[in-house]
């Protein structure tokens, strides 16, 4: 049947013209996405130059993530590549997004050297849904915000507070939320935060709290920062000059113990990785600047 049809092609032919295994395209032969067009007499597949052009079809088809069964779908007109690929596009995001959080997870595993238990429960905490996310929020808000003695627009402000991850975040965003998944879940940490927002959130009808502006006014630290950069002690005079411009004749007192209560809950690493979480700017640590100022503050209480 070759000697009276010179336009055919043995599989061996298609192959060669193709440049893929006979035994792919014998595979994809018997699933019907590339059929042969006859047989020789002794039972040989034969294929023409559209079955050429319908393998090139396959192959692109293939190279793009589609099953043999969508492919052949595709070909016999039960479905649109349109269609098809709208159903894979949804399917790679969700791949990629799965794979963001595997990377974010491997990524935290090998810098903290974590065990496989930590690594089972880091990739737990990233894989939760956004309902099972707001709802560690959630608990952590009551147990530290709830029942302040607060303004009412103050408790408003507590109330609608949220720390949402982006439904495409980016690694970065991943790690700061395991990191701040861990963090909120501690009862030592709530409890800590709960001591330090009793002594720096303002009753209703009261002042701030003498202190308070190192947690909420930036402010503070930059000041500092600047400070330690000229070479400041913080036990020398102008050490107590500094505190004179950031506190005047506030209770230095009550401005340690606020102080105090911060660093000991970790609420400047909190305030970053809400950031990161957010995929906000996250100023830089300043653990070294807060510390200098209780050290200043220390310092002149005992002067």
């Amino acid at each position: 049947m070759e000697d009276e049809r010179p336009d055919v092609l043995t599989i061996g032919q298609l192959a060669h013209r193709t440049g893929l295994p006979v035994r792919t395209l014998r595979f994809w032969s018997d699933e019907g996405a590339v059929p042969p067009v006859a047989r020789s007499a002794s039972g040989y597949r034969l294929y023409d130059a559209e079955s050429v052009a319908r393998v090139e079809l396959v192959r692109t088809l293939r190279e793009l993530g589609l099953g043999l069964d969508d492919v052949c779908r595709v070909l016999s007109g039960r479905t649109t590549v349109a269609e098809i690929a709208d159903a894979h596009v949804a399917a790679l995001d969700a791949q990629i997004r799965s794979l963001k959080v595997s990377r974010a997870v491997l990524s935290t595993v090998s810098k903290r050297g974590s065990t496989a238990e930590e690594t089972a429960l880091m990739n737990r905490l990233a894989r939760l849904s956004a309902t099972e996310r707001k709802q560690i929020i959630d608990e952590f808000k009551e147990e530290v915000f709830g029942g302040l003695d607060v303004d009412p627009r103050l408790r408003d402000r507590m109330r609608t507070f949220s720390i949402e991850l982006p439904d495409d975040p980016t690694p970065e965003q991943v790690d700061a939320w395991i990191e701040l998944a861990e963090l909120v879940r501690d009862p030592g940490f709530r409890s800590r935060m709960r001591t330090m927002l009793e002594l720096s959130t303002p009753a209703p009808g009261q002042n701030r709290a003498p202190g308070a502006s190192i947690w909420w006014a930036r402010q503070v630290v930059q000041t500092v920062a600047e400070v330690r950069n000229r070479g400041i002690a913080p036990e020398g005079p102008a050490a107590a000059e500094v505190l004179s411009e950031l506190f005047g004749d506030a209770d230095r007192a009550a401005v340690l113990l606020c102080l105090e209560a911060g660093i000991e809950a970790g609420a400047d690493r909190y305030r970053r990785l809400v950031a990161r979480v957010r995929g906000q700017y996250s100023s830089p640590d300043a653990s070294e600047e807060l510390e200098w100022l209780a050290r200043a503050l220390r310092a002149a209480d005992q002067a």
